[in-house]
C-alpha cells in the first residue's frame, strides 16, 4: 500500500467530511420529512422514526450503525475498516446536527418531484465523493461486504440487495405514492453515484500528429506542465514519417492544447477521448 503523507490524509479527510455532510443534508431537508426510504441505514432509519413517533432519524441511525458494526467485527474482522466505522457514527452526527439547527416538521416544499431530485442528488454527489476517495458511508455498506465474502456476489450488486428491501418496505408502512418516490429515487441514486464519480476523475486522453511536434511538446511540459509520450509512426496511406505525441490532461488544459495547435497548425491531426480511469503520478491513486 502507497503511505499518504500529511497533506494528502487531510485532503482525504476533508473529502470523507464534505461528502458526508452533503449525505446528511440530503437525508435530514429532503428524505426524512417526506419519508423517503431509500435504501441505506437513512432509508431504515426513515421507516423506525415512522414506527416509533418518539425517535428521530438520526437517533435510529446511531442504533442501526452501532448493531452493523458489531455484525461486521463479526463476520469481518477489524480489518473491515475503521474508515467505515467512523463514517457510520460521524454521518448520525451531522445528520443530528441539521436536525438541531433545522428543524422540519413538514417538507420544505409542497412539490413532491423537487424534493425527491434533491434527496437523491445531495446523498448521491455525497456517496460519490466518499467513494472517491476509496472510502464509504458505512451503514449497509457493511451488509454488502458481508454479502460479498460469504458469496460471489461483487459489492456494488450487493449493496442493491439490502437497499432494495429496505426500499420495499414502504409499499407497506407508506402510501404508494410515496413508496414509489422511494424506489424512483433509489434507481436515481445508482446512476447518480457513477455519474459523480466519473465526472470528479474525468480526464482527456490526447493523441497529436503535427509538422510542430518539437513545440507543441514544449507547450506540454512548460505551460500544461504536463507529461507527454512521443513515439515514432509511420503514415499507413502516406508512408511518410510521423511523430505521435500522447498525453493527458484536465478538460481545461484540453482545450488550452488544441487552441495553441489552431494557431500552429491548421492540419494537424488531433483526437481526445474521455477517461476516468487515469491513474498514476499527478494523477489519481492506485
Amino acid at each position: 500500500m502507497v503511505k499518504k503523507t500529511p497533506k494528502q490524509w487531510a485532503v482525504w479527510f476533508l473529502m470523507l467530511n464534505a461528502g458526508l455532510i452533503a449525505t446528511a443534508a440530503g437525508i435530514s431537508l429532503f428524505k426524512s420529512p417526506n419519508h423517503f426510504a431509500m435504501g441505506g441505514t437513512s432509508g431504515l432509519a426513515v421507516i423506525m422514526s415512522a414506527l416509533w413517533p418518539g425517535l428521530n432519524v438520526s437517533g435510529a441511525m446511531f442504533i442501526i450503525n452501532a448493531a452493523l458494526i458489531v455484525v461486521g467485527f463479526i463476520f469481518l474482522g477489524r480489518g473491515f475498516g475503521w474508515g467505515t466505522i467512523y463514517a457510520s457514527v460521524a454521518l448520525s452526527v451531522y445528520v443530528a446536527m441539521f436536525e438541531r439547527l433545522v428543524p422540519l416538521s413538514a417538507p420544505l416544499t409542497d412539490d413532491a418531484l423537487l424534493e425527491v431530485v434533491w434527496a437523491v442528488i445531495l446523498p448521491g454527489v455525497g456517496s460519490g465523493l466518499v467513494f472517491n476517495i476509496g472510502a464509504s458511508t458505512g451503514g449497509t455498506d457493511i451488509i454488502a461486504m458481508i454479502l460479498s465474502k460469504r458469496t460471489s456476489l461483487e459489492v456494488g450488486k450487493a449493496l442493491l440487495i439490502p437497499d432494495f428491501v429496505i426500499t420495499a418496505c414502504t409499499f407497506f408502512i407508506f402510501d404508494v405514492k410515496t413508496a414509489l418516490y422511494s424506489l424512483t429515487g433509489l434507481l436515481m441514486k445508482v446512476f447518480l453515484v457513477d455519474i459523480v464519480i466519473d465526472g470528479i476523475n474525468s480526464r482527456k486522453y490526447c493523441t497529436i500528429i503535427s509538422s510542430h511536434p518539437e513545440e507543441i511538446k514544449e507547450f506540454i511540459l512548460t505551460k500544461l506542465r504536463r507529461g507527454a509520450t512521443i513515439t515514432r509512426a509511420v503514415g499507413a496511406f502516406s508512408g511518410h514519417a510521423e511523430v505521435m505525441i500522447t498525453t493527458v490532461l484536465t478538460r481545461r488544459q484540453a482545450v488550452y492544447l488544441r487552441n495553441f495547435i489552431r494557431s500552429i497548425d491548421a492540419n494537424a491531426f488531433i483526437t481526445m477521448v474521455n477517461s476516468s480511469q487515469i491513474i498514476g503520478k499527478g494523477f489519481r491513486e492506485m
